[in-house]
C-alpha cells in the first residue's frame, strides 16, 4: 500500500482580492505555495485593480466572511492565520472576533492604503485596528504610511522606526515588524517585542515592480510560524524570500508590475 501524503502546513489568509493578481489574496496563495503550505482563503473585498492603482472596491457582509472562516477553521484546521485588506470597522471587529478563539499564531498586516495610493481602510476603521485586532495579533508588519494613520507619527529614520515600534506595541501585538522599505538606502526592517531587536537589512534592488511586497512577506511569516518557527526565524526567511520576489520583480501592464511569487522555483531550475 503506498503511504498517505503528508499533509503540510495550513495557513489561512483573511484578506481582499486583487483582480490584477500581485496582492492581495492571489499574492498570499501564491507565496503559500512557493513556501510549502497549504493556502485557504476568506474574501473580505473584490477590488477591481490592475497595474495603474485600484478601480473600484466592494466590501463583503461580516456574515460571508464569518461563514468563510468557520467553514475553514471548523473543519479542516489551521496553523497560523494572516489579515489584510480589512476596510471597515464591521469587518475589522467580526475578523478580530473570530481569531481570539481561534488559537493559532496571527500576522496582522494593517492594509491602509495601496502600492499606488488608493485607500483601502476606513478613517473611522482606524480605531477598531488599534483596539480589537492588534491586540491579537503574534506579528504585526505595519509600513511607514500605516504606522502614520495609526499613531499620526511619521518617520524619517531608523531611530523613528524603534520609537514607531514602541508605539505600535502599546497596541498590544506581540511582536512588530516597521518596514523602513520607504527610507532611502538599504531596505531595513525592525523586528521586535519591545526586549529584543533585530534589524534586518537587504540591499535596494533597482526595480519598480514591487506591488504586493507587504502581502507577501506578511504571508511567508505566517508560513514560517505554521511550521513552528520562533518569530525572528519566520521573519528573517520571509525577509530574505521578498527579498528575492522583488529582485525578480517584472513588468505587467502600464504601470507598477508584481514581484515574481515563484522565483525559488525558477532559480531551482
Amino acid at each position: 500500500m503506498t503511504a498517505p501524503a503528508p499533509i503540510p502546513p495550513r495557513v489561512l489568509t483573511v484578506a481582499g482580492s486583487d483582480s490584477g493578481g500581485g496582492a492581495g489574496i492571489q499574492a498570499d496563495l501564491k507565496t503559500m505555495l512557493a513556501l510549502g503550505t497549504h493556502g485557504m482563503s476568506v474574501l473580505t473585498a473584490v477590488t477591481a485593480q490592475n497595474s495603474l492603482g485600484v478601480q473600484g472596491a466592494w466590501e463583503l457582509p461580516a456574515d460571508a466572511v464569518r461563514a468563510q472562516y468557520r467553514s475553514v477553521v471548523d473543519d479542516i484546521g489551521v496553523q497560523a492565520v494572516k489579515t489584510g485588506m480589512l476596510s471597515s470597522a464591521a469587518l475589522v471587529e467580526t475578523v478580530a472576533g473570530l481569531l481570539a478563539g481561534t488559537g493559532a499564531p496571527v500576522v496582522v498586516d494593517p492594509v491602509g492604503v495601496s502600492k499606488h495610493g488608493d485607500a483601502l481602510l476606513a478613517a473611522e476603521a482606524l480605531d477598531s485596528v488599534r483596539t480589537k485586532l492588534l491586540p491579537v495579533a503574534t506579528v504585526a508588519t505595519p509600513n511607514l504610511d500605516e504606522v502614520t494613520q495609526l499613531t499620526g507619527f511619521t518617520v524619517t529614520d531608523e531611530a523613528g522606526m524603534r520609537r514607531a515600534a514602541e508605539e505600535i506595541l502599546a497596541f498590544g501585538p506581540r511582536w512588530v515588524v516597521i518596514k523602513g522599505g520607504h527610507l532611502p538606502g538599504d531596505a531595513v526592517d525592525l523586528l521586535t517585542d519591545g526586549d529584543e531587536e533585530h534589524w534586518l537589512r537587504a540591499p535596494r534592488h533597482d526595480n519598480r515592480h514591487t506591488h504586493g511586497t507587504g502581502c507577501t512577506l506578511a504571508s511567508a511569516i505566517a508560513c514560517g510560524l505554521a511550521r513552528g518557527q520562533y518569530v525572528p526565524t519566520a521573519v528573517r526567511g520571509a525577509k530574505e524570500y521578498v527579498t528575492g520576489a522583488i529582485r525578480a520583480g517584472f513588468a505587467l501592464g502600464g504601470g507598477i508590475g508584481p514581484v515574481d511569487h515563484g522565483w525559488l522555483a525558477r532559480s531551482a531550475r
